[in-house]
């Protein structure tokens, strides 16, 4: 069977189609439309370099603070190798293949659009890479997020030329041993493409998009699992009521109202006659809550929508003008606040599940303290909710915004960076916490609604209880808990769910 195919364009890439291409392992080509675009850009270049020596950055200068360093003709393909070699100072950790991938992915959409003047043979290299699997060797820390995110993506270019490292087949190749193996020569970078590669948001971006993939699952989960702590804790069904949120009409607070009473449609506890006229506030007031988290991941999928389908490199060529122009679009601030934007949201998510912990085990609305039989004798889930509130201590920490900073570099030349590679790998770390905090809410919630036999909740969480307690199931005495948490958060993990709805 023939493998699917994305043919790269400019027709509009969302959350859809990449979820798309990376679930059915899409490989890349590109369009005819592409191609065009990329000769006509290369071309262009080449012309105006053969009849004018006149000083154009990146082209024929030196880079940064050295922009006004003329350099000549027979050293432009050194110019721009040394610029790839120089600018690898990546440390820290190595960040995961599925974000290299995408950086590949958004790096070939973005030199596309034939506004960056590489020669076509560097894109379908590019491409080559991505269809292959050989994934460079990415680390962490080393953007400032502006000047494009020059580090990481001089570790994705390395390889181009033979040097750096790749993942491949589960091992870790040279740049020199993949091109030999896979009988490819070097390539010999020529005027502006070690600036166009090195130049773009692409590391920012691919946390952005795959924080957004994992969000938009969360966010859905988040409802879900307080769905399940709602019947738990016999909460009352009248504030998901309609009218309620129609007098305040935020879209996501909408939204959230109507997903709770489709979970709970059904439930003999959600219906059954209450003796407490109010709930705390962290069922309460969760439409509101996660309803405002809802409304900034629609802010922010927004942002990140135009940032991938943009030109980020620099300087710019505009062929029907006549005009290579030096700008400022690799700088990234509109992604740096909106990755800090998200990390705020997603910990409040966090931060009303914890709630929602300490609650159950409280010995409240007639369930026994700690959720266990024997208090006392047993500590139950004491220490999971402890567990809990230390991962959202750490997302308060790391919710602290890091597109506030900039630290000037490039002897003032760049006298204001974004900070927003710092925003994309804290972001990543939040998402995870809030993985963990709704795992031990589900372990939490699941152990709780037990006390509520023989009334049922809804048919739907029924399911998903029935499916989750094959994992992790009601506990009569205490055990050790931390495998229990993997196997909850690996149960969330495994979830199939493919929401990307505002």
């Amino acid at each position: 069977m023939e493998q699917a195919i994305h043919y790269i364009s400019s027709a509009v890439l969302d959350l859809e189609i990449i979820d798309d291409i990376l679930r059915s392992n899409k490989k890349l080509a590109l369009s005819e439309e592409a191609h065009l675009n990329i000769e006509k850009s290369r071309n262009y270049l080449n012309k105006k370099i053969s009849e004018s020596d006149r000083p154009v950055y990146g082209i024929n200068t030196g880079f940064g603070a050295l922009c006004n360093v003329k350099i000549t003709s027979e050293k432009l393909t050194e110019l721009q190798e040394n610029l790839v070699r120089s600018h690898a100072c990546g440390t820290g950790n190595t960040i995961s293949k599925e974000v290299i991938k995408l950086m590949l992915l958004l790096k070939i959409q973005s030199l596309s659009y034939g506004n960056s003047g590489v020669a076509l043979t560097t894109v379908e290299r590019l491409i080559d890479f991505y269809n292959e699997d050989i994934l460079p060797v990415i680390y962490e820390q080393g953007s400032l997020g502006a000047s494009g995110d020059l580090a990481p993506l001089a570790h994705l270019a390395l390889p181009l030329i033979g040097d750096g490292e790749v993942y491949y087949e589960d091992t870790i190749l040279s740049g020199a041993e993949i091109l030999e193996q896979k009988g490819w020569e070097p390539l010999k970078l020529q005027s502006k493409e070690g600036l166009a590669l090195l130049n773009g948001t692409q590391f920012m971006s691919a946390h952005a998009v795959f924080a957004l993939l994992n969000s938009y699952k969360l966010s859905y989960l988040a409802d879900l699992i307080a769905a399940i702590s709602a019947d738990a804790f016999d909460c009352n069904l009248s504030p998901f009521d309609d009218l309620v949120h129609q007098v305040r009409p935020h879209r996501g607070q909408i939204k959230t109202a109507e997903r709770f009473r489709s979970f709970l449609d059904g439930s003999e506890i959600a219906s059954s006659e209450k003796a407490n006229v109010q709930d705390p506030y962290s069922f309460r007031c969760i439409p509101q809550v996660h309803g405002a988290s809802k409304d900034t991941l629609a802010f922010v999928r927004k942002t990140v929508k135009t940032e991938i389908n943009s030109v980020t490199d620099n300087p710019n060529i505009f062929i029907e003008a006549d005009k290579i122009i030096s700008g400022g679009n690799f700088h990234g601030q509109p992604l740096a606040l909106a990755m800090d934007y998200l990390a705020i949201a997603l910990s409040e998510l966090a931060n009303i599940s914890e709630r929602r912990v300490y609650q159950l085990v409280s010995g409240l609305r007639g369930l026994p303290a700690f959720l266990i039989e024997n208090p006392g004798l047993n500590s139950g889930f004491m220490i999971p909710q402890y567990t809990a509130a230390s991962i959202v201590s750490q997302n308060k920490q790391l919710a602290s915004p890091s597109s506030v900073d900039s630290i000037v570099s490039s002897n003032g030349q760049e006298d204001h960076v974004s900070m927003g590679a710092n925003s994309a790998t804290k972001l990543l770390k939040i998402v995870e916490n809030l993985n963990s905090v709704l795992a031990i809410e589900l372990m939490n919630a699941s152990q709780a609604i037990h006390f509520r036999e023989p009334a049922r909740t809804s048919k739907r969480l029924a399911q998903v209880l029935q499916d989750f307690r094959k994992e992790v199931p009601v506990l009569k005495e205490d055990v050790t808990l931390a495998p229990f948490i993997q196997k909850a958060k690996r149960f969330i993990s495994d979830m199939e769910i493919r929401e990307f709805a505002d």
